[in-house]
């Protein structure tokens, strides 16, 4: 594509994706310098389409960078009021008492937010300011001057099915900035062509994901309990996987329902969604929702490594913000305030740069911000809870990982830093090793086959593109994965993207079936060969969430 002449746009600064990190970084750049000129490309068909967080929001990001933001309108409706953490098993549960727990857990001061209404309302006050924000535009190559990032192209339409150039096919524009911010969210495309291309993971330990589903579910008010907050652990996954639930009653009756797998897991038979559908099923869960309807379903994957798997942030021309760095604090649940602090910090970075006359360099004030700042600050705290979960389980790490956390609030640890070693694609093992899982069929009332809960996310690709999700070799499914793995992708994809077809008198075929592909990343994360490569589609296609 790249031997294509395009027409170019010149401006100061080019940010890629209109999430939390992007359009704090555009506000920022417009307080900074009213004059600069700053334009925030996002794939999603509007601002917030594809915004998927839990979320309670820890409001400090955007008292930084909009402190009036109460007046101003900002969606943030419902203080949190009860917070619950409770341990399930099969039949019952056990309350985990709040007062042990470090002051940093505490939800407090915090908000139940639909993070697609903040960022809209943040695009609003973005364009007030005179942010060029244009939605339905991927962003599907960078444009690179030598060794610099220049730039991005986007708004490529119209390929033929194999990705060539047809007669219908719109060549896009490139968009050139003295910097390019990269805030695609997590595992995305062009940050993932930069970490490689710039080596910037180089002696940081690897990146580790969790997989997050979340329903919007409209309940029976007299459940209802706005403010209410719950966490849970434990049943359904037991010691198959690390992860738990989210449960957030904000206004008009409606409650998030959310499931987290973390995607180390080894048995390759496990199957994320249908966990998440198993745990609506427990008597606690199953009370609440009876008698409610699923609204809204979606899934996306979470950055769980924290401080230490966070990669170097800068390269020439370009800086990684928020979760296409890893920000998220995984004790807390929290990230988007994280990507609101860094959006303001490589903005302040960039501004400086260009007072000074300098463009296309390594933004190392922004690199160091970060890390000694606030943000670094509430990571290292917890730096340890992710590795402890994953080398000892559940109950050990609570106990443990609580410890050290008050250790940290105090300023020392007894663990310095723990590492992750594997990645999670090489810590799912081969299917001979494990017991497949049986799950109880979806009763279309609490649980709910992928597919039909995929309609939910009003998903739709323009079919006659080209797939968006790139296998290196074709044949490796069926030769080395199935036999292997059982093909677990199969299972771990959320939307039912990837198919193993068995038809009688034939070889076994793998279907990927892209127009269901809600953006979550988990093949490209958990894959155990790493064969499937999840590019961008074009712009304006993929799920379309009203509210997540």
């Amino acid at each position: 594509m790249s031997e294509i002449e395009r027409e170019a746009m010149e401006y100061d600064v080019v940010i890629v994706g209109a999430g939390p990190a992007g359009l704090s970084a555009a506000i920022r750049l417009k307080q900074l310098d009213p004059d600069l000129s700053v334009v925030v490309l996002e794939k999603g068909s509007e601002v917030g389409a594809h915004i998927l967080s839990g979320a309670v929001l820890d409001p400090c990001g955007l008292d930084a960078l909009i402190p009036d933001w109460k007046d101003k309108g900002a969606p943030l409706n419902v203080p949190v009021k009860e917070d619950n953490f409770y341990m399930l098993g099969e039949a019952g549960d056990i309350r985990i008492p709040n007062w042990p727990m470090p002051p940093l857990m505490s939800n407090h001061g915090k908000y139940i937010v639909s993070m697609g209404n903040v960022c809209r309302w943040m695009a609003e006050q973005a364009e007030e300011m005179g942010v060029e924000i244009f939605p339905g535009m991927a962003c599907s190559e960078l444009v690179y001057d030598g060794d610099r990032v220049k730039g991005v192209v986007a708004g490529v339409f119209g390929l033929e099915p194999d990705g060539s150039i047809g007669p219908d096919t719109e060549p896009g524009m490139e968009l050139h900035g003295k910097y390019v911010f990269l805030s695609e969210g997590v595992r995305g495309s062009l940050a993932k062509e930069v970490i490689a291309k710039y080596d910037l993971s180089k002696g940081k330990e690897p990146q580790k994901f969790g997989i997050g589903m979340k329903e919007i579910w409209e309940i029976d008010p007299a459940k209802h309990n706005e403010g209410e907050v719950t966490h849970t652990m434990g049943w359904p996954l037991g010691g198959n996987a690390g992860g738990g639930s989210f449960i957030y009653h904000l206004e008009n009756n409606q409650v998030y329902v959310g499931f987290v797998v973390h995607l180390n897991y080894a048995n390759p038979h496990l199957f994320p969604y249908m966990e998440f559908q198993r745990f609506k099923h427990h008597p606690k869960v199953a009370e609440l929702l009876e008698g409610g309807k699923r609204v809204a379903y979606g899934a996306r994957a979470i950055s769980e490594g924290g401080f230490q798997s966070m990669p170097k942030m800068v390269a020439p021309g370009v800086a990684l913000l928020g979760c296409s760095v890893g920000m998220v604090n995984v004790p807390r649940i929290k990230g988007n305030h994280n990507a609101m602090l860094s959006g303001k910090a490589a903005a302040e970075a960039a501004y400086e740069a260009i007072q000074a006359g300098r463009e296309g360099d390594e933004l190392a004030a922004y690199e160091t911000e970060v890390r000694t700042g606030p943000i670094g600050k509430d990571l290292k705290k917890v730096r340890n809870v992710k590795p402890m979960w994953s080398k000892w389980g559940m109950l050990p790490s609570l106990a443990l990982g609580g410890f050290d956390m008050w250790c940290n609030t105090l300023g020392f640890s007894l663990f310095g830093t723990l590492k992750h070693g594997k990645t999670d694609a090489a810590a799912t093992e081969p299917a001979d090793k494990h017991k497949p899982i049986d799950y109880p069929k979806p009763d279309g009332k609490l649980s709910f086959d992928r597919l039909t809960n995929v309609s939910f996310s009003f998903t739709n690709h323009e079919e006659s593109q080209p797939a968006h999700l790139h296998l290196d070799d074709p044949d490796l499914p069926i030769k080395v994965n199935l036999p292997k793995y059982a093909e677990p992708a199969q299972r771990y994809c959320p939307a039912g993207v990837y198919e193993v077809v068995e038809e009688e008198g034939q070889a076994p075929r793998f279907v990927v079936n892209f127009q269901n592909c809600v953006h979550c990343k988990t093949c490209d994360i958990k894959d155990p060969s790493q064969n499937i490569n999840w590019v961008t589609p074009q712009g304006g296609d993929g799920p379309n969430y009203p509210n997540m």
